[in-house]
């Protein structure tokens, strides 16, 4: 508990601008490498913004409320006593002063709920990753151990789960950050069952956002790839749908954008009406169209239905850091979709040969 709100104290410290040269260095490394707090970062700007705003819209509200209780005080003292406006000159001498401290009241009480608020959600956000280390804890077997093909390979089972999907023809894999952070070894296994390994290849934890190479000579190349990403934003309402590994078998996910925010406001992601589980983290999210809109990396785990994914535009970023020679036959961004026109059932049937179920090894 000390140690978030020391946290909490460094970061509004950091937003301030209160921070030495070297403190800030060192925050802003720390904040590099720790999704996490780069999250509680964003949050905490998001919530200053809003209190900022909310402060705004309330004493512009109390002006003009004053506007209408100056013009019934004026009516009410006429009436009462027409020849005495002292009441009326009490009110004008002193509204500004009374102004401000109700719009203080105001601020104080929506500090106070929007704290508690805050204080509530803080820590909501599940990554949805498939957590061996937690299965003795789940209460709905949601996580799972991954063994097919570790007692071949004289490996121990795979700590985690995850979802990606390719980027070129060649082997490059995208998922999140969050799947294989840690990893000592780490494998792609396709829908047929093959397994191959990988490296990381390309880093972003601010984003929540890693691609991986195949170096297993086994594998082949796996052509055009049919989707993809969306240069735009997707609207609110828009349908959309993923595929994922919650489970061995590739899962289909269906749902429309229900927020262009993510969780606290977080403008990394959507907020998506989708139902998820682990396993889905990494998982491509699509529009109708074939054309891919984010990545999907959480959830709200006290709300069934919520889940969030990392808008396409840090995909495309994610896309321009690499030399574009090292890709053969890469997704495409702001161009028409193959898949476009096709009905989904279709689309899925193209697409799954190029989502994979991650697997991290320690």
């Amino acid at each position: 508990m000390n140690n978030d709100i020391q946290l909490e104290s460094i970061i509004e410290d950091y937003l301030n601008g209160r921070l030495n040269p070297a403190e800030l260095a060192a925050f802003e490394q720390l904040r590099s490498n720790d999704p996490v707090v780069d999250h509680k970062v964003v949050a905490h700007n998001f919530f200053l913004e809003s209190m900022q705003k909310y402060a705004e819209t309330s004493i512009l509200k109390a002006q003009m409320d004053n506007a209408h209780i100056e013009i019934d005080v004026y009516e009410i003292s006429a009436k009462v006593k027409p020849h005495s406006s002292k009441v009326v000159r009490i009110w004008r001498n002193n509204k500004s002063a009374i102004a401000i401290a109700a719009s203080f009241l105001i601020m104080a009480s929506a500090v106070l709920l929007s704290s508690y608020s805050l204080n509530k959600q803080e820590g909501n956000l599940q990554l949805l990753d498939r957590k061996v280390s937690q299965l003795n804890q789940s209460q709905n077997n949601i996580i799972r151990v991954i063994t097919n093909d570790a007692q071949k390979a004289n490996r121990a089972p795979a700590k985690f789960g995850g979802t990606g999907f390719a980027i070129s023809s060649n082997g490059f894999i995208l998922t999140n950050y969050h799947v294989i952070k840690g990893a000592d070894s780490l494998y792609i296994q396709n829908n047929k069952g093959v397994s191959y390994k990988v490296k990381k290849f390309y880093m972003d934890p601010v984003n929540d956002i890693a691609i991986l190479k195949v170096t297993d000579l086994s594998f082949v190349s796996l052509g055009a790839v049919p989707y993809s990403i969306k240069k735009t934003n997707a609207g609110i309402g828009e349908a959309v749908y993923t595929l994922g590994y919650p489970k061995d078998d590739v899962v289909l996910g269906d749902g429309y954008v229900s927020s262009k925010t993510g969780i606290n406001g977080d403008t990394l992601a959507y907020q998506i009406a989708i139902p998820v589980n682990p396993g889905n983290s990494g998982g491509p999210l699509l529009d109708n169209n074939g054309n891919i809109v984010g990545v999907i990396n959480g959830k709200e785990d006290k709300t069934d239905g919520a889940a969030f994914a990392v808008k396409s535009r840090y995909i495309i970023e994610a896309l321009n850091a690499i030399p574009q020679d090292s890709l053969s036959k890469r997704v495409g961004y702001g161009k028409k979709s193959i898949l476009q026109g096709l009905k989904r059932n279709q689309q899925v049937e193209k697409i799954q040969d190029y989502v994979f179920m991650i697997k991290v090894y320690n």
